[in-house]
């Protein structure tokens, strides 16, 4: 799983708009661009169970991508799992 690196940015400093998290469950990792370029099949895997990559950006050398599902998304599958 990525890491957050020495120097990275405050969590306070949302890498995505505030109001998607009205409407979705959101990750953010926080890797090296070295790493991130290594990282294919755990990025892979996230869009298999279902997580969208929403907005990767580089900031001072350090990649900050934001992954998400959408709310109904989650209740759907939910309501499948009942």
């Amino acid at each position: 799983m990525p890491e957050r690196t020495a120097g990275s940015t405050d969590s306070a400093e949302r890498p995505y708009p505030l109001d998607w998290e009205g409407v979705a469950e959101l990750r953010v990792f926080r890797t090296t661009e070295e790493r991130w370029q290594r990282l294919m099949g755990w990025r892979s895997e996230m869009r298999r169970k279902s997580w969208r990559s929403l907005r990767v950006s580089a900031v001072a050398g350090e990649m900050v991508a934001a992954f998400g599902r959408t709310k109904d998304e989650l209740l759907d599958k939910q309501g499948a799992a009942s």
